[in-house]
């Protein structure tokens, strides 16, 4: 089983997975692994990130395990049996992202992207199988807890939709 840990940029994908790897499951980093494959298309200069051919990654990715987790923003868009992605309440989101040093507009379309919903909106739109985890408060234990549940069919709580922060945009005009 493939499952896609995603989410927004600073909703605790990286430190979710490093739990998830630390009880023994199979975690792969996805930009890594596409760096390390030279599966890197472009490079957008206004983002200022790397640009991943996520196509050519599902080709080339294969897991030998039981049960994988793939990681990274973009992890909904390979063939996964299932998505969980980690959310984040806007205001707290926009506080993990400037402690990264992240410039402002980088800050707000990540911000606003969470607010609106973007990844699991996306997830919903290609998957059967969506569940959402709010990292806003919580530990990263808990939240690689949450993460197996889901995997035990403990899902209640947890379906798409459940997190609606997109009242939060208009607080900003």
């Amino acid at each position: 089983m493939l499952v896609a840990l995603t989410g927004t940029p600073g909703t605790g994908k990286s430190t979710v997975a490093a739990e998830l790897a630390r009880r023994g499951y199979t975690v792969v980093l996805l930009d890594r692994f596409a760096e390390e494959h030279k599966l890197i298309s472009g490079f957008d200069a206004a983002r200022g990130t790397k640009e991943v051919d996520v196509e050519a990654l599902d080709r080339e990715l294969r897991v030998p395990a039981k049960v994988g987790f793939l990681v990274a923003h973009y992890a909904h868009r390979l063939s996964v049996n299932l998505a969980i992605v980690l959310r984040c309440h806007p205001k707290v989101l926009a506080d993990r992202l400037r402690a990264r040093g992240w410039p402002d507009a980088k800050v707000r379309e990540n911000v606003e992207a969470e607010a609106i919903d973007v990844i699991t909106q996306e997830a919903v739109a290609r998957l059967p199988f969506v569940y959402e985890i709010d990292t806003t408060s919580s530990t990263t234990e808990a939240t690689a807890t949450a993460a197996l549940e889901i995997l035990q069919g403990k899902v209640q709580g947890r379906e798409p939709g459940r997190l609606d922060w997109s009242g939060e945009v208009l607080s900003w005009f």
